[in-house]
């Protein structure tokens, strides 16, 4: 397994760490398969979703907030309960394929470590399953 540091600087942000995977699979050396990544973090995030234009991200993160305020009526009394749900609603791990040495995602597909409690430094777990013969 690899590890990805993530150092936020907001406390809400999407981080595109898609180069940094990539560079990953190349150095490991890994072939053909399908790699998991994974946020031991629980007002953190991961997901899959537009790289090329930055207002998807932002409009996911106001989503988002109107799903979860920060100042609602909440149980938990961290100050940070709206980053927890968040989190549970966006998920801690992605499967991404791996072919010929590289991920395959789709043209307009990134990978995005997801804050909702920052700043932090983050970590990625990275773990590569190889193809299996048929």
């Amino acid at each position: 397994m690899k590890e990805i540091q993530v150092r936020t600087g907001r406390r809400e942000e999407m981080v595109d760490i898609t180069d940094r995977v990539m560079a990953l699979v190349r150095e490991a050396g890994w072939t053909e398969g399908y790699c998991v990544l994974f946020v031991p973090h629980t007002t953190a995030a991961i997901t899959i979703n537009e790289n090329a234009d930055p207002s998807v991200a932002q409009d996911i993160l106001e989503g988002l907030r109107k799903l979860a305020p920060w100042n609602a009526d909440y149980h938990h009394q961290e100050g940070n309960a709206d980053a927890h749900i968040k989190a549970s609603l966006m998920g801690q791990s992605v499967l991404v394929p791996v072919s010929e040495r590289a991920i395959r995602l789709g043209t307009w597909q990134g990978i995005f470590l997801c804050e909702f409690d920052g700043p932090r430094t983050r970590k990625v777990w990275v773990q590569f399953f190889p193809a299996t013969a048929d």
